[in-house]
């Protein structure tokens, strides 16, 4: 894991505008790119109403991986507080408050807790939640799950788990923290709280088509969690998402996304960044944390992992594809 691995981040609301972006480059959109190669797929959500005091504990996803997921090679946890507040972590971090809104993601795998309030001696009964996500998998259990002791104040929260791989490069997942949490905005119902919405809706009946439906609001939930974070990331902050949100940067990263089989040369890639070579070359590694040449041979090696997984193209027609 990289350095940011090892902290948890806080994305602020804002009550309006978003984050200034570059037009993407021949109408490439980086993140889009990334999200499409990760292979997003394979949801599973349900509601929690909890009274207090609740403690939900959730072990490292290689514990359950494949049990909710039997294809996924990485799990995303992610929970939307529809009512009430609590505290979230991870091992080694410290207590993060949470309140009606705010979308707590964790992106690494890590084991993690939420709770109404933070535990001074916590028990953890690691063999009951691998049962729990064995009948949750099943479909021997309701959408809706109680929890806690009785009291107040209550609380209710979406728990939404997305299959994804993660391999062999994902600039996107490789530079969140282990736990994220994005507050709501300020100012009324927006997107996500439709998205919310919708995903209550749909756990309340089973239709045609369900699966599918949860797997799609599932995305659309994260997708948005993501951009959240982007538009809310302090000046100064690197990373991937720094990197796409940097006028030059973010048009040097839409170049080698929308043409990574291109010949390019840094000289080529700060022509279209409009920038000078030793400028890009600075610039890209100090906010990706790769050099460009060698973030392009990377995110090569994922598109063709990725095409060769899906098992329509041969060896030579990957390589003519990527580069």
């Amino acid at each position: 894991m990289t350095e940011g691995h090892d902290r948890m981040s806080d994305s602020p609301a804002r009550s309006s505008g978003e984050a200034d972006l570059p037009a993407w480059a021949g109408g490439q959109d980086p993140l889009s790119d990334v999200l499409r190669n990760v292979r997003l797929g394979g949801a599973l959500f349900f509601l929690v109403d909890a009274t207090a005091p609740w403690c939900v504990d959730v072990p490292e996803t290689e514990a359950y991986r494949a049990i909710l997921f039997r294809r996924a090679r990485h799990l995303i946890s992610y929970h939307v507080a529809v009512e009430g507040s609590g505290f979230a972590s991870v091992p080694g971090g410290p207590p993060m408050a949470f309140g009606t809104g705010d979308i707590l993601v964790i992106p690494h795998g890590d084991a993690y807790r939420i709770e109404s309030a933070p535990a001074t001696d916590p028990e953890f009964d690691r063999e009951g939640t691998l049962r729990f996500f064995r009948e949750m998998a099943a479909g021997r259990l309701p959408f809706v799950v109680r929890e806690g002791g009785g009291g107040d104040p209550p609380a209710r929260f979406v728990c939404g788990f997305l299959g994804c791989d993660s391999r062999p490069f994902n600039p996107l997942l490789a530079q969140l923290p282990r736990l994220l949490r994005i507050r709501r905005r300020a100012g009324g119902a927006d997107l996500l709280d439709r998205l919310v919405d919708l995903t209550l809706a749909e756990m309340q009946r089973e239709r045609t088509g369900g699966a599918s439906l949860r797997l799609g609001l599932s995305e659309l939930l994260f997708i948005e969690a993501i951009r959240r974070h982007l538009e809310a990331l302090p000046e100064g902050e690197t990373g991937w998402l720094a990197g796409l949100r940097d006028p030059g940067i973010g048009r040097a990263l839409a170049a080698l996304h929308a043409r990574p089989q291109a010949a390019w040369t840094l000289g080529a890639l700060a022509r279209e960044a409009g920038v000078s070579r030793s400028v890009l070359a600075a610039r890209f590694a100090g906010l990706v944390g790769l050099p460009p040449m060698q973030y392009l041979a990377r995110w090569r090696m994922q598109r063709a992992a990725r095409l060769l997984a899906d098992g329509d193209a041969t060896v030579g027609a990957v390589a003519f594809e990527v580069g």
